[in-house]
């Protein structure tokens, strides 16, 4: 054999045996002890008035699927499906009709898909996060 090839052998025998042994370098040890960094930071809830969510206040049902959104006037809401809690916490005015939700117990301060939108003269909700519609149940 060249000696060449015996070392690009013994180097690749070097990293199989590290991929399957799980050695990453360092201290595991070390690393163990420390928390992991936390990069989702969640900014506080804002205090949220009653005339805020006053368009939203109620229960707001789907057509098709079994599920619906119910908020109080505090501003804090759940989304029920076939009687599991998919969601509980704050809904977060926006303004111009839409809220954000509040994850985790914290505020994203963005909308992306975890929120809703009033339309129709505050008679349908949608929900960004599956499109869907839901219209207002009377009291």
């Amino acid at each position: 054999m060249r000696p060449r090839s015996t070392a690009s052998l013994a180097c690749a025998f070097i990293a199989a045996a590290l991929l399957l042994t799980g050695c990453g370098g360092g201290d595991k040890k070390e690393s163990a002890d420390k928390p992991a960094a936390d990069t989702t930071k969640l900014a506080p809830l804002p205090k949220v008035a009653p005339d805020q969510v006053k368009p939203l206040v109620g229960r707001w049902v789907a057509q098709q699927a079994q599920d619906y959104f119910q908020f109080k006037p505090d501003g804090t809401g759940v989304w029920i499906k076939q009687s599991r809690t998919l969601w509980s916490g704050t809904a977060i005015p926006e303004g111009k009709g839409k809220f954000r939700f509040s994850w985790e117990g914290g505020d994203p301060q963005t909308s992306s898909y975890w929120g809703v939108e009033i339309a129709d003269g505050g008679a349908k909700l949608t929900f960004a996060g599956t499109n869907q519609t839901y219209t207002k149940a009377k009291a």
